[in-house]
C-alpha cells in the first residue's frame, strides 16, 4: 500500500511540474509599431513663387499644439520631408522626446526598409497633403485614404502593426 501512495505522490508531482515547465516557455512576443502621420502645419502664402515657405503663426502654433496632443506617446523617431514647414512642424515633438530629425524623401522610401527600420517603434511622420495619405496606404496595402484637402491641416492617421496585423484610424484634431 505505502508502494501505491509513493507511486500516486511521484505521478502527481510529475504532472505538477511539467505543468509548471509548460508555463515557463514563453509565449509568442507581440512586437508593436505605432506611426502616427500628420501633414505640416499652416504655412505661408503669401509669396505664390515660394517652394520652401515658413509656416504662419498659426501654423507655429498648430506645430505646438501637435508636441501637446502627442505629449504622452514615447517616440523612437521623428521622420520629415526635407522642407521649412514640415520641419518646423515636426520639431517641437521631436525636441519634447529629445529625438533629432530624420529627413525622408516620399517618393523614393522604400517601405519595407522604413518598417523593419522602424519595427516595435513609435513613429512620427511629417508629410504633405498629397503624400501622407499614399504613405499610410502603401503601409497599409489599400488604398483607403485620399488625398488630404489643401485646407486641412488637422488630419492624425495612427497606424498600428502587430506582429504583422496591421489596423489604422483617421482622427480630426482641429
Amino acid at each position: 500500500m505505502k508502494l501505491i501512495n509513493l507511486f500516486a505522490l511521484v505521478c502527481i508531482l510529475s504532472i505538477t511540474s511539467c505543468k509548471q515547465e509548460q508555463n515557463r516557455i514563453p509565449s509568442e512576443e507581440k512586437i508593436t509599431s505605432t506611426y502616427y502621420f500628420i501633414r505640416h502645419a499652416e504655412k505661408d502664402r503669401s509669396d505664390s513663387l515660394n517652394n520652401d515657405p515658413h509656416l504662419t503663426e498659426k501654423g507655429l502654433e498648430r506645430a505646438k499644439k501637435w508636441s501637446e496632443v502627442l505629449k504622452n506617446v514615447s517616440f523612437d523617431a521623428v521622420y520629415s520631408t526635407d522642407y521649412n514647414r514640415t520641419r518646423e512642424t515636426a520639431l517641437p515633438t521631436a525636441t519634447n522626446n529629445n529625438l533629432d530629425l530624420i529627413l525622408y524623401n516620399p517618393r523614393t522610401i522604400e517601405i519595407d526598409s522604413f518598417i523593419n527600420t522602424t519595427k516595435g517603434k513609435n513613429v512620427l511622420v511629417v508629410g504633405h497633403s498629397n503624400t501622407t495619405p499614399g504613405f499610410v496606404n502603401t503601409i497599409l496595402k489599400t488604398n483607403t485614404y485620399e488625398d488630404i484637402d489643401d485646407a486641412n491641416n488637422a488630419n492624425l492617421y495612427i497606424v498600428t502593426i502587430i506582429n504583422n496585423q496591421i489596423t489604422s484610424s483617421l482622427l480630426f484634431i482641429d
